[in-house]
C-alpha cells in the first residue's frame, strides 16, 4: 500500500521560501513518476512540478525558475523548494505517485497548506 505524507507547510511572507517533503513509503520514488499538485480554494488541483525516475523534471509555468523538485532516494522522500513565493502560491500541496499509463496518478498524500501574505 502506497502512503504518502507531505509535511513543511507553513505561512510565509511573499518573497520569501519554504520547502515541503513527501515522505513515500510502499513506493520507491526513484523508480516512480513523482509529482507535486495544488489546489486553491475554490479552484481545480493543478500541476506543480515532476520528477522522473531518470531525473528529469517538468514544471508548470507559473513556477519554473522559483521551484525546484528533488529527490533523497536513501530517505525515499521527494522535496519541492519554493522561493520567491507569491500570494497566488497560496494553496494546499499535495505530493501524488503511482501513475498509470494514461497520465494519472493513483496515490496522493493528504496535503499541506502553503499560505503566501502579501
Amino acid at each position: 500500500q502506497v502512503q504518502l505524507i507531505e509535511s513543511g507547510g507553513g505561512l510565509v511572507q511573499a518573497g520569501g521560501s519554504l520547502r515541503l517533503s513527501c515522505a513515500a513509503s510502499g513506493i520507491i520514488s526513484d523508480r516512480n513518476v513523482m509529482a507535486w499538485y495544488r489546489q486553491a480554494p475554490g479552484r481545480t488541483r493543478d500541476f506543480v512540478a515532476l520528477m522522473n525516475p531518470g531525473g528529469k523534471t517538468n514544471y508548470a509555468k507559473s513556477v519554473k525558475g522559483r521551484f525546484t523538485i528533488s529527490r533523497d532516494n536513501a530517505k525515499n522522500t521527494v522535496y519541492l523548494q519554493m522561493n520567491s513565493l507569491k500570494s497566488e502560491d497560496t494553496a494546499v500541496y499535495y505530493c501524488a505517485a503511482d501513475r498509470d499509463n494514461h497520465g494519472r496518478f493513483g496515490s496522493w498524500g493528504q496535503g499541506t497548506q502553503v499560505t503566501v501574505s502579501s
